[in-house]
């Protein structure tokens, strides 16, 4: 009997790293769903995707601030293919501005998206894990999860305690066969914080060294769990 083919979510899959994770998957022969806030952005890339992946790519769009609708897309998943081996939580955005200039809505924004979706991101995918006896969860936060720096106030404080939650997640599911990891990238070349590209930015990560990451990980021994990744430029601008 042949083993199923694995499926894995990506949320914030429709560009950047996000869609990088989604290709690599692909490219592994898994089926795989993405999910981004906007209809258009999730239609246009599964457009882009299909012709390539056929019926194995699917997506929808989610706010993945809203619970029900990551609890709808793993129901939706698991409708399509029966089973969830993989789950990441990526979807993310950053305001900029010193703390007593930020509003409390751009507040409410960064932590609802980065910090409290990745939460619900959690909740969803872990009891379809636990019931298989297995899956990954990946949390793909930022080396700002440990380096503070001015303006980031509201992004900081989403991905502090994005590495903390996906830390005490870890020890809460890894003995229901669960393996969880955090992802923490240096400045990556897409379109977050980096308006342009081009020969400037090359120093710079690319979204598919994140991707490359989660690949690499989801073909670990089951009895390890690098829980914890720093992925940095290997020569970045010298200051």
């Amino acid at each position: 009997m042949s083993e199923p083919t694995p499926v894995g979510l990506v949320t914030g899959g429709t560009r950047g790293i996000g869609r990088a994770i989604v290709e690599a998957l692909l490219e592994e022969g898994w089926n795989v769903g993405l999910c981004g806030r906007q209809k258009a952005s999730v239609e246009q890339a599964l457009a882009e995707l299909k012709p390539r992946f056929g019926d194995r790519v699917g997506g929808r769009p989610v706010d993945v601030r809203q619970p029900e609708e990551l609890e709808a897309f793993v129901a939706w998943a698991i409708a399509e293919h029966g089973r969830l081996d993989c789950w990441v939580n990526n979807a993310g955005l950053g305001t900029f501005a010193p703390v007593d200039q930020l509003t409390v809505e751009q507040w409410r924004e960064v932590i609802d998206t980065n910090l409290s979706g990745s939460f619900y991101g959690i909740r969803a995918a872990a009891p379809v894990m636990r019931k298989q006896g297995s899956g990954w969860i990946f949390n793909i936060a930022s080396l700002a999860s440990k380096n503070a720096f001015a303006n980031g106030a509201a992004y900081n404080a989403s991905k502090f305690g994005l590495l903390g939650l996906s830390e005490a997640a870890m020890l809460d599911l890894r003995h229901a066969g669960i393996r969880m990891a955090a992802i923490l990238p240096g400045s990556v070349d897409t379109d977050f914080g980096h308006p342009t590209s081009g020969a400037q930015n090359s120093w710079m990560l690319a979204p598919e060294d994140v991707a490359r990451c989660v690949v690499d990980l989801l073909k670990f021994p089951a009895r390890a769990l690098p829980s914890l990744i720093e992925l940095r430029p290997s020569r970045p601008l010298k200051k």
